[in-house]
């Protein structure tokens, strides 16, 4: 398979780009190399390769959760200069 500059003029139309001859000719180019990767990349023996996300292996580096004891809420508002409601109250930072 590959691209004609036709091809890349009606993509071009259909995404509203004027492009020169030169620019369609260079895209043409450009596409007919990506799909002569895509073919030689097609070619390979894959039998014995599994599917994997990610090139790397990647495991979760997460802790494990434990349930802790944290502060109550009168404990967190202890000592905040400005409460309402068992909230922080802080200045408004966007006019109304």
């Amino acid at each position: 398979m590959s691209i004609t500059t036709q091809d890349v003029a009606h993509v071009a139309n259909l995404a509203r780009l004027a492009l020169t001859d030169n620019e369609m000719e260079q895209y043409t180019n450009q596409l007919n190399k990506i799909l002569q990767h895509a073919e030689e990349l097609q070619k390979l023996d894959l039998e014995n390769v599994q599917p994997t996300s990610h090139v790397l292996p990647i495991h979760n580096v997460m802790r494990e959760d434990k349930s802790r004891v944290w502060l109550t809420n009168e404990q967190a508002l202890a000592n905040a200069p400005d409460k309402d409601a068992g909230q922080f109250r802080v200045p408004a930072v966007m006019e109304g």
